[in-house]
């Protein structure tokens, strides 16, 4: 599984990271997570608010940041 972080580095994406792996830990699921900063490869996923989760080149959530429990539940389903 990937799992990117779209957006500029800001403190909203960094905890959307720690809480992708604080979730994929709950789970005890392994991922890969990258961070995504460069706005044009962004834009390319039609993401115009960000952070954004991208599930395996799926988006699954943009403009918000998402709780552990909210991101464990967008997993378990993929």
């Amino acid at each position: 599984m990937l799992i990117k972080i779209l957006g500029s580095g800001c403190r909203k994406c960094v905890t959307l990271a720690d809480n992708t792996r604080q979730a994929l830990t709950a789970l005890g699921r392994e991922a890969e997570v990258v961070k995504v900063t460069d706005f044009g490869e962004i834009a390319r996923y039609g993401v115009m608010s960000t952070p954004a989760l991208v599930i395996d080149e799926t988006v699954v959530s943009a403009g918000k940041v998402l709780t552990t429990d909210e991101i464990a539940a967008l997993v378990e389903a993929r």
